[in-house]
């Protein structure tokens, strides 16, 4: 029995929404380690190009069922010309053309949530990769993709920083989390982001992870126009801090090299309090919390 929100979830509800609501586009922005679609949706005609991911980091894995939880309200509103929020959802479709991936990490996820079984090689190889590690709990605290590399370390944005600190930390090789990997973007499911943001003309991306109820927006000194103060809005709508990522977390990832490349507004919000992976008991009140960042995000 799955204890939480797989990849064939995702699968089955991606395909049910396409079918509900055949306005949404339906793609893949590459292949995961063991060879799975990683699925975009995206919903909205407009010019301005808007881009939302969850589930980076395996065993936060609640960050999909978010995320599709908003597609799903929006693609309703739209069909029945209501409003999101305050804001009408045929204006916001006309004006704005949104793109989720809401799974980067289909196969950590399925490691972490039960999608796959003990007796599947791949559970076996990670297991073998955790037991260098045993104070993290397996699979609960496995947040890398299936081969051990932490997907939001991969971007070249300070990767070398990060390896200094994260080789200090104890982690030189594939790991349940924070492994840098051999090189930046060498890991399939970072590459796959990487290559689907340089084909697009991105004015915001949000990338969504848990927990800790804050919101991350700066890379080192880059201050890019209005960033601060749509971090501002989404504090003020959620009730989520605008914080500074520790020192420790503060190179190579996606919103790193998004704010460094682009000099645009890029923003990780830390969802949900607690340990990960959060029980989805907190489903309802996280997606209350960031439901005006998700709305905000478009029109800011």
């Amino acid at each position: 029995m799955p204890e939480g929100y797989t990849y064939q979830m995702l699968q089955s509800d991606t395909q049910q929404l396409k079918s509900t609501y055949p306005f949404l586009e339906i793609g893949s922005i590459g292949y995961t380690v063991l060879g799975r679609p990683i699925p975009y949706i995206r919903i909205g005609s407009g010019e301005k190009e808007v881009f939302y991911n969850g589930a980076f980091h395996a065993n936060e894995w609640i960050t999909t069922p978010i995320l599709m939880r908003f597609i799903e309200d929006y693609a309703a509103q739209y069909a029945l010309n209501g409003r999101l929020g305050e804001y009408s959802a045929r204006e916001l479709y006309n004006a704005v053309s949104l793109f989720i991936v809401p799974m980067v990490n289909p196969d950590g996820v399925d490691l972490v949530t039960g999608g796959l079984q003990p007796v599947d090689n791949p559970y076996k190889n990670a297991q073998e990769i955790a037991k260098s590690f045993p104070d993290i709990p397996f699979p609960s605290g496995w947040k890398a993709n299936i081969e051990g590399v932490d997907l939001n370390l991969q971007f070249p944005a300070g990767w070398q920083e990060a390896k200094q600190i994260k080789y200090s930390q104890g982690f030189t090789k594939p790991a349940p989390r924070d492994f840098v990997g051999d090189g930046p973007l060498v890991a399939r499911e970072s590459l796959a982001v990487y290559n689907f943001t340089l084909i697009h003309n991105f004015r915001l991306v949000i990338a969504f992870h848990t927990q800790g109820q804050e919101i991350y927006w700066k890379f080192l000194n880059y201050n890019p126009p209005f960033a601060e103060f749509i971090g501002q809005q989404f504090s003020r709508v959620s009730g989520y801090e605008l914080a500074d990522v520790p020192y420790q977390s503060g190179f190579a990832g996606y919103k790193d090299w998004f704010i460094q490349n682009y000099n645009r507004p890029g923003f990780t919000i830390e969802a949900g309090i607690g340990e990960n992976p959060l029980p989805i008991e907190q489903f309802s009140e996280i997606y209350r919390d960031v439901f005006g960042i998700l709305l905000l995000g478009l029109i800011l």
